[in-house]
């Protein structure tokens, strides 16, 4: 039999479980399940934020020294649709709204059904011409008021007008969504089950009984939205703002809970395989910053969960493994798990030989996100390599696919595009090339979430044997230049283009190896 839960959260803080060693945070059920399962010590990001993780979980490849947020390309080879192709049923369960706009709009057709729950965030979901901009004001605190009509701050504010009750929010309808089609098809064979919530990203609201285990004697308005920027609030807005991220993941911790009892009730752990994972972490005020994007990857949010349990292996149940993982292996791992050989292009490699055993995957892996530094971890050391100039590199998007977040790419640029060859995951198609957008200082910028460009781009390398926190980087030649020919192989595996290579002081690879 082959029937597989995937669950994918968003921004789901690693250091927060307590599988990992998290204590502020009660998650017993997230402990419950690593109990069954095998538990992933050493496990990356690949492409940042959302979506571009998202395409590395689809295709098992990276995307992000090529195209910032994007679509899938019509060249991409989806997990879902290559299973489907062999037989399998592929559902998607969703209330990660960024599918549904521009930049994520070719996802989600990809599985055979698909339930979009509407309300997350800034999900254009329910209509108010005229709302009470004044009522608003009031109820939350002003580092998340809208900054004009178009912010979708205002839309979110909305958007929560209709969550009074705890059914209303989207983790539980979400949750819901996956046992009335578990109810409906557990016992069919062959399928897979995608259920992805998108808390606990921010806003960080939860019912009121999650928030109240977490008092802070904070007593003004509503203070649940960080801004992705560096930190200025004071040590009660600090504890308040992290209180209501504890509150959420205690809400997710319960709802994933819900689904391990029904797994327990009806005897599924015999025959169904159960990955929890997510997309990247969330900075909650360490190294002075909130958020993602626009700060160096840290570990805060360059390292997470990866979760698995597998029938096959149930008396490794428990156990941990050392090996170094990325979001690309998933995709490989899904065909594996359903009898279905990878693509060539793909660079992960299934996770199914390490639930047996701990073994070497690879030397090191590569995350970042376009325009920003390309980051390295060997598992002993990270190491953020910036250009030295974050305004005079070239940088281009390389897409058929011309959408940003939310919005289609401008025709200002997409007048100066070219038409390039293709890289060797492009299946013979030639590519647009387009000028990667820049900002007000001059740097390219594919999607820097809230705020106008990155910040503290210098080059850092750290050991995480003497200081896992990232505070203290030290200068190691012989590592940086080991780390950086790492760099330069991995780039070259992944057809990187020139100019990724360039804006790196990394020697372009010979012509003759691009097809």
């Amino acid at each position: 039999l082959m029937r597989t839960i995937f669950v994918l959260f968003d921004s789901l803080v690693r250091n927060a479980l307590e599988c990992y060693g998290g204590s502020a945070v009660a998650t017993p059920q997230f402990k419950r399940f690593a109990q069954r399962a095998v538990t992933f010590d050493n496990h990356y990001v690949g492409s940042l934020p959302c979506m571009p993780a998202r395409r590395d979980l689809h295709t098992g490849r990276l995307n992000f020294l090529h195209r910032s947020w994007g679509a899938l390309e019509p060249f991409d080879q989806s997990f879902s649709e290559l299973l489907r192709a062999q037989g399998t049923y592929t559902h998607l369960i969703s209330d990660h709204y960024h599918y549904w706009e521009d930049g994520g709009s070719t996802y989600h057709n990809r599985y055979s059904s698909w339930e979009f729950i509407r309300g997350q965030e800034w999900d254009k979901w329910k209509a108010m011409v005229q709302p009470p901009l004044e009522r608003f004001k009031q109820m939350y605190h002003p580092l998340q008021q809208p900054e004009g009509r178009n912010d979708g701050r205002l839309q979110t504010m909305v958007n929560r007008e209709y969550m009074k009750n705890e059914a209303d929010y989207c983790c539980p309808r979400t949750f819901k969504a996956g046992f009335d089609f578990l109810d409906a098809n557990r016992d069919a064979d062959n399928w897979l089950l995608h259920l992805e919530c998108f808390d606990p990203h921010e806003p960080f609201a939860a019912p009121a009984r999650f928030r109240e285990r977490y008092p802070t004697g904070y007593t003004g308005p509503i203070l649940d939205w960080p801004r992705y920027k560096r930190h200025e609030e004071t040590s009660l807005e600090v504890q308040e703002l992290r209180a209501n991220y504890a509150a959420l993941l205690s809400m997710c911790d319960e709802y994933f809970g819900r689904l391990l009892d029904y797994m327990d009730c009806h005897g599924m752990w015999k025959d169904t395989t159960v990955i929890l994972s997510t997309d990247h972490g969330f900075l909650l005020a360490e190294h002075d910053w909130w958020g993602k994007n626009r700060m160096p990857f840290f570990n805060e949010i360059a390292h997470i969960p990866l979760v698995i349990s597998h029938p096959a292996f149930a008396a490794q149940a428990g156990q941990r493994r050392q090996a170094l993982t990325q979001t690309t292996d998933l995709m490989p791992t899904l065909l594996d798990l359903h009898g279905v050989k990878p693509p060539v292009t793909v660079e992960g490699h299934s996770l199914m030989p390490l639930l047996a055993q701990d073994m070497s995957l690879r030397v090191a892996a590569i995350y970042g996100m376009f325009g920003a530094a390309t980051n390295i971890t060997d598992g002993r050391y990270t190491y953020f390599r910036y250009p030295h100039d974050m305004t005079r590199q070239d940088l281009y998007e390389y897409t058929l696919m011309p959408m940003h977040l939310k919005s289609m790419f401008a025709v200002d640029d997409l007048a100066q595009a070219e038409l390039a060859r293709g890289f060797n995951f492009t299946q013979g198609v030639p590519l647009l090339k387009v000028p990667a957008r820049r900002n007000a200082k001059g740097q390219p910028v594919g999607h820097t979430g809230q705020g106008s460009g990155y910040e503290d781009t210098t080059t850092v390398l750290f050991d995480l044997a003497s200081d896992p926190a990232q505070l203290r980087p030290i200068r190691d030649v012989a590592v940086e230049e080991r780390l950086l020919s790492q760099i330069g192989n991995l780039m070259k595996k992944n057809d990187a283009p020139p100019e990724a290579f360039l804006r790196l002081d990394l020697t372009v690879p010979a012509k003759s190896l691009r097809v």
